[in-house]
């Protein structure tokens, strides 16, 4: 059944909100919905509190370790962590607090999908898959196509968003995390047909985020997905300076599915 994960978005050390197309550090053109006055492990309480199981930390770029520690203190295996995770780094992170780790750009040396890399991670996590997320973020390539991009979104790869690709990870990963770049904090709606291609392409649980307004979404994911979707919403909550919708009442929508 569809439910709402949040996030804790890092850049800079801080907890913020970003329009996900302009994620660029060597960029003037950053543009910053929120940023929060709270630490990392406030909202990592708020989300133990209310039992949102599923939550993601995305460390974007450096200077993020200490707030990410600090979070997956607040809730040891109750958080996932993602951004700059290796295969030398991703144990670390598991027995630093993390439920599972999130990998892309790791996987995509000089944009070229990797099997080599998959598997070494995979084995770093001591062969576990239910450790493993899979990030296939991307941005669309002509009306029905998506390409994965990594390096904080900037950077397309030689891999495609379809049916073939996700059988093909399916077996090495326990879910599969999808921003949509195009849409991520810009609050102007979700990628429906990409949310739909998800769910018919996906076997095992995937989490969608870019667009997410308001209350009207998860249902909107929920019915577009058949329940198979999870929908990711940051910048509209008001604990991120949001007015779409209340982190409560996604809490109360959670418990009434």
């Amino acid at each position: 059944m569809t439910r709402f994960r949040p996030c804790i978005d890092l850049h800079a050390g801080q907890v913020k909100q970003i329009v996900g197309g302009t994620l660029d550090s060597t960029s003037a053109a950053l543009q910053t919905n929120h940023v929060s006055q709270e630490p990392s492990a406030h909202f990592a309480k708020l989300y133990r509190d209310n039992s949102l199981a599923g939550a993601h930390v995305i460390m974007l770029g450096p200077g993020n370790d200490e707030a990410a520690r600090e979070a997956l203190g607040a809730w040891p295996g109750g958080l996932q962590v993602g951004g700059g995770i290796n295969d030398k780094n991703a144990m670390s992170w598991i027995e630093a607090g993390a439920e599972k780790v999130i990998i892309t750009s790791f996987l995509f040396p000089e944009g070229r999908f990797s099997q080599e890399r998959l598997e070494s991670v995979l084995q770093a996590l001591g062969g576990d898959k239910n450790k493993l997320v899979i990030d296939l973020s991307c941005r669309r390539r002509g009306e029905d196509g998506w390409c994965v991009a990594m390096n904080k979104w900037q950077t397309l790869t030689d891999m495609e968003v379809n049916q073939d690709s996700i059988r093909a990870l399916e077996p090495y990963c326990s879910e599969f995390l999808i921003h949509a770049a195009d849409n991520e904090g810009l609050q102007k709606g979700i990628d429906e047909k990409l949310v739909q291609r998800l769910a018919e392409w996906c076997s095992i649980p995937v989490t969608y985020a870019g667009g997410g307004r308001n209350l009207d979404d998860l249902e909107l994911v929920k019915r577009l997905s058949g329940g198979k979707v999870d929908l990711t919403i940051g910048s509209a909550l008001d604990c991120f300076g949001g007015s779409g919708v209340k982190f409560d009442d996604c809490v109360k929508w959670n418990n009434s599915q």
